[in-house]
């Protein structure tokens, strides 16, 4: 992941503030791109491993054709009601079909940490729920843009 943040430095995220905001949050927005280039924004939930934002998606979504079609994709995640509290990252990359699809528990180790993090963020438990209609996606970030309005003077 690159740092490409070059404007509002003094306002952004330091890594350990960024860490802390994407494991507490639940709701994301991705925005992908169709066929004709028109864009598509959806909200997800989603578990951060330190590395890679994981998102499991409707097997049948618009989203998961696109991303099919084209991997770009952009997830911001924010928070905030007043104009001081606002803060917030925006995550780019591509993003990768990771397990089998629709995801209906076959092992694989490779997700075997976001659904133990995705169990106990969202169901208070410790084993992954399959339900037979989702599947995971993974978007290790090419870039991060963070910023946190509680840092401004006054």
């Amino acid at each position: 992941m690159t740092d490409t943040q070059r404007h509002g430095r003094r306002i952004m995220m330091t890594p350990s503030e960024l860490e802390a905001f994407l494991a507490a949050q639940r709701t994301c927005r991705v925005a992908t791109v169709g066929g004709d280039g028109s864009p598509h924004l959806g909200a997800l939930w989603f578990v951060w491993d330190g590395t890679a934002l994981w998102l499991y998606s409707i097997t049948r979504s618009k989203r998961r054709a696109q991303l099919r079609k084209d991997p770009r994709a952009s997830v911001l995640v924010d928070d905030g009601h007043e104009y001081g509290e606002l803060r917030g990252a925006e995550l780019t990359g591509r993003a990768e079909f990771v397990g089998e699809s629709p995801r209906r528990g076959d092992p694989c180790p490779e997700l075997a940490a976001p659904e133990r993090l995705f169990a106990e963020k969202y169901f208070g438990i410790e084993e992954m729920p399959h339900d037979g209609r989702h599947a995971w996606l993974r978007l290790a970030p090419e870039s991060v843009v963070s910023w946190d309005f509680r840092k401004i003077p006054g």
